[in-house]
């Protein structure tokens, strides 16, 4: 079994904090899924945890699997097999997607042959239902938001991950992009043994995806932990109500 142990987590950019404190562990299989208001630190949670060198961690450990990951940079935690899906994926001229999965899977230490490679391409695209040709556009260029989305589950599913943080992969997305996404997610769980850290402010995902475990977070710290009702109360209730705070 993998996980992923944060305990007593805190982070700040240029002296101002952005975590408080936060602990959490997550197991292979496990679906958390982590709501709150804005600004309250659900993308600085996801970046610290991978490494993102603008967070300064001024206190507190991540493991994985029993080993501290702090001193390790972006790209040995992903060989390691964490993986962070971008609330903003960026935007790269004159590289295909086909290009850019082939050369993150050889990262990982897969040596593989390009036919081989495009072999399980293009089993995976037909298994998340998405056309041939976006395979062969430039990564994320022109894309709209769902398609951004799209290509971050497509990767997710080609380099199955033992650990996976998505950041707010339903934002921008129609209803057909949202239930590919949902498939993706519940495919790399089911077939990977993958825990995945979702971050969402809506409930809509988790008409397709169903959490183990649901968090919420305010100030940089989680003040609330609970099952499914827990987001349903939220999307009744509100933050104000629950925890005294406007979703701005």
């Amino acid at each position: 079994m993998n996980q992923l142990e944060i305990n007593n987590l805190n982070v700040e950019i240029k002296e101002k904090k952005l975590l408080d404190g936060i602990s959490l562990k997550i197991n292979s299989g496990e679906i958390h899924v982590l709501m709150g208001p804005n600004g309250s630190g659900k993308t600085s949670l996801s970046n610290a945890i991978m490494g993102n060198p603008k967070y300064k961690i001024t206190k507190g450990t991540i493991k994985f699997n029993n080993k501290d990951i702090l001193n390790l940079k972006v790209d040995e935690r992903a060989r390691l097999g964490i993986f962070l899906g971008f609330q903003y994926p960026s935007e790269l001229s004159g590289v295909t997607i086909t290009q850019f999965l082939k050369q993150a899977y050889s990262n990982l230490d897969k040596d593989i042959s390009f036919l081989d490679f495009n072999n399980i391409l293009k089993e995976k695209i037909k298994e998340l239902n998405i056309d041939y040709s976006f395979i062969k556009r430039n990564l994320n260029e022109g894309f709209s938001g769902g398609e951004k989305k799209k290509n971050e589950i497509l990767q997710m599913n080609i380099l199955k991950p033992k650990i996976a943080i998505l950041d707010e992969p339903d934002s921008g997305t129609d209803v057909d992009a949202l239930k590919l996404i949902a498939n993706g997610i519940n495919k790399t769980v089911n077939e990977n043994n993958t825990g995945i850290l979702l971050i969402t402010h809506y409930n809509r995902i988790l008409e397709y995806v169903k959490p183990d475990f649901v968090h919420i977070i305010h100030n940089g710290k989680i003040i609330l932990s609970g099952d499914l009702s827990l987001a349903h109360q939220i999307e009744e209730e509100g933050y104000e109500k629950i925890i005294g705070v406007k979703n701005e």
